[in-house]
């Protein structure tokens, strides 16, 4: 099983450079970032689990995609990925272009996991109904895919919308860039996945060995190969038995959490986590 890492990044943690060049020196997979544009001072969306007072850090997200640029130029092994990625709040067409010259520049290295969004002022504040989201980041995906895999692309959705056009670059990972949804389990999540994606990216490992078979058998009703559904538990904290307890139910890649701190807390959690390679 392959180890991942993932960090709320801020402008006051380590410095996600360092910590990429870092975390590839030691052997990991991979690497994920959040993504959060802004929080609405009102904060009438309250956090799934901190409530209305949620954490002040994250007013101080950096830019996931421009991060993940910068740590392509310095890496060459590494996988890059948000997690998550907001996808609905952005232009499809734009985004399309950033991620493609990004999976281009990388080697083919960008992993996009991406959620519905939890913070619906945040999600507003973009011209964007939140109670429409989920529609939204569904098509929002497959009009990406329609420009990513074709030479003229066009889409006629219920809320993105363009004529035949050219875009280029193209993605080296076709027909897209590895996709990760995450999220509670059930049918529509699955639904999603198995339609235009590649896995699911719970938060931690709770109730996953009771959804995987109601994941796979999406993927089987979607024609897809059910051993092809990946799912990626995302910030584990690897307690004593947790990873061979995932490696036993045939996970390949389980996210584990790094502390949000300067490069004296991180580096020795990374060398730590060095240490615990899982068959």
């Amino acid at each position: 099983m392959k180890l991942g890492l993932t960090i709320f990044l801020t402008d006051q943690v380590m410095n996600p450079v360092r910590l990429a060049r870092e975390a590839e020196a030691r052997g990991f997979h991979s690497i994920y970032f959040p993504e959060h544009t802004h929080i609405p001072v009102a904060r009438n969306t309250p956090h799934p689990e901190q409530g209305h007072d949620f954490d002040p850090s994250y007013r101080r997200t950096l830019d996931p995609y421009i991060t993940l640029a910068a740590c392509s130029s310095v890496t060459s092994t590494i996988r890059l990925g948000t997690g998550v990625g907001v996808v609905a709040q952005h232009d499809p067409i734009i985004l399309a272009k950033e991620l493609a010259t990004l999976d281009l520049l990388s080697g083919g290295r960008l992993t996009l996991g991406i959620g519905y969004g939890w913070n619906r002022d945040e999600i507003a504040n973009h011209g964007i109904d939140p109670s429409r989201r989920r529609g939204r980041l569904r098509e929002v995906m497959l009009a990406m895919t329609e420009i990513w895999s074709n030479e003229v692309a066009e889409f006629h959705g219920k809320q993105v919308e363009f004529p035949p056009s050219w875009s280029w670059p193209k993605p080296i990972q076709q027909p897209r860039p590895r996709v990760l949804i995450g999220g509670p389990a059930g049918p529509r999540l699955f639904g999603h996945i198995a339609e235009f994606a590649d896995g699911w990216m719970p938060i931690g490992a709770s109730g996953f060995k009771e959804a995987l078979p109601e994941l796979r058998r999406a993927f089987e009703e979607a024609g897809r190969d059910p051993a092809s559904a990946d799912a990626v538990p995302f910030g584990v904290m690897p307690t004593p038995g947790k990873l061979e307890y995932l490696a036993g139910l045939g996970v390949r890649e389980a996210v584990l959490a790094l502390p949000s701190g300067g490069e004296d807390e991180v580096l020795p959690v990374l060398d730590a986590y060095a240490k615990l390679a899982v068959s």
